[in-house]
């Protein structure tokens, strides 16, 4: 059973959950039911935050910098290209 909710945005708040939503697919709605999930979903609920902290030895701007470190560890050179030599006859 759904129940409905009214909520006031001021301007700045509703133009980026609407540009959001619409670059998404996503109808503002259901933006902000996934937002509410995430905001009161119980720690334990979530392995990556349980995880948190487990791991030392990590920098300390991993969080601000992840795509950066991801690429650096998971970007694979190019292959070398190796060079068929033609059989002589």
């Amino acid at each position: 059973m759904t129940r409905p909710l009214q909520i006031y945005l001021d301007d700045a708040d509703f133009t980026r959950l609407e540009k959001w939503a619409r670059e998404h697919g996503w109808t503002k709605s259901q933006a902000v039911r996934v937002a509410l999930r995430a905001l009161t979903r119980p720690r334990e609920a979530d392995p990556l935050l349980t995880a948190s902290g487990m791991i030392e030895g990590l920098p300390e701007d991993l969080s601000e910098l992840i795509e950066r470190y991801l690429e650096d560890t998971y970007v694979a050179e190019a292959k070398p290209r190796y060079v068929r030599k033609r059989r002589s006859r």
